[in-house]
């Protein structure tokens, strides 16, 4: 079978390996679609994870038909349309320095268990939707970490993949305004579309002002506060955490959930005198078949997050859309 393999820095191959074989807790998954993430660009630019630097499979964001099952494995069934765990064994994780990869013809998943390891879909969810599981599962998480209650306001700055399931989660769950930023006006549209409540062009418009218009003022002992309950960052950027912490009033939340890949100062006597809280997420330690649900049931809303379809044949060609700032959202590999 074929699958990606990180074989020195900046360097994957596609390369043909042997089909696993299915012991008697295992289930052997035909993969049908996987996500490209920002994680699977940091392992390709420094050659893979230890033990396997130089020799890693890549691809923890799955979904895909099941082909063989294990006489031990309970309710699953060859053809059902399954999402996949890839953390649910700690120490083989999918993907993420562990044995396999998910972007691979075949995936087999140890010790499985339904509820734990994969989960049954249904059929008429395409499979490049389904694939988003996992990056909303860590959208969700973000979600759960704030707890923003329905009559919360809430920015959420950044409108890539990760940005926009935060928007349709926190609208999923009845928060009453959610507004998203972004310097893309593409994105902008598509929060609109997923159920963003307003938007901003942070390059092009005072993000505090614009906030005090939709929010109203805020308490604080600073002036030019927002209303805003709760920020989330998607961004990235010290740019989101800046902004946030400038329009935050007393009492607001600051959820981080983007990767930063440089130390971010903090003016900590606005934290303090206005008694800031600022709260990290990470993965999904709970969340990874808790979003199935609404996946299955808003499947058209979690579709506009995709912007590019490749075959496995083209992943260099993905990874090339992937890398280059602003041309795509979720980028998807399709094997048929």
């Amino acid at each position: 079978m074929r699958a990606a393999i990180v074989t020195a820095p900046d360097t994957t191959e596609i390369q043909e390996v042997p089909t696993p074989s299915v012991g008697s807790n295992d289930v052997l998954v035909r993969i049908r679609a996987c996500g490209i993430c920002g994680t699977d660009t940091l392992y390709i630019a420094i050659g893979g994870l230890p033990p396997r630097h130089g020799c890693m499979p890549i691809g923890h964001e799955p979904a895909g038909e099941v082909v063989e099952v294990g006489r031990d494995v309970s309710g699953i069934a060859v053809g059902d349309r399954v999402v996949v765990n890839p953390m649910a064994l700690a120490d083989d994780i999918i993907g993420n320095g562990g044995s396999a990869g998910a972007l691979a013809d075949f995936l087999l998943i140890k010790d499985a268990v339904r509820g734990r390891s994969l989960e049954v879909v249904p059929h008429h969810i395409p499979y490049e939707v389904a694939a988003l599981n996992e990056p909303m599962a860590v959208a969700l998480h973000a979600v759960n970490q704030v707890a923003p209650r329905q009559s919360d306001q809430v920015l959420v700055l950044g409108a890539g993949p990760i940005g926009l399931g935060i928007t349709i989660a926190l609208k999923s769950r009845g928060v009453g305004h959610v507004v998203v930023a972004d310097i893309l006006p593409s994105r902008l549209e598509k929060a609109l579309k997923v159920g963003a409540d307003a938007v901003i062009n942070s390059r092009e418009d005072d993000v505090t002002a614009r906030l005090i218009e939709l929010h109203g003022p805020g308490e604080s002992m600073w002036p030019n506060r927002s209303g805003t309950d709760v920020f989330l960052d998607a961004a990235g950027v010290p740019a989101a955490v800046e902004t946030a912490l400038a329009a935050a009033k007393r009492g607001a939340t600051l959820g981080v959930v983007a990767v930063h890949k440089e130390p971010v100062s903090m003016d900590f006597m606005n934290i303090m005198s206005n008694e800031l809280t600022i709260i990290g997420s990470m993965g999904y330690p709970s969340e990874i078949f808790e979003v199935t649900k609404d996946i299955v049931d808003n499947w058209e809303k979690y579709q506009a997050i995709i912007s590019h379809t490749f075959d496995l044949d083209d992943l260099q060609g993905a990874l090339q859309c992937v890398a280059t700032p602003g041309a795509a959202d979720k980028v998807v590999i399709t094997l048929s």
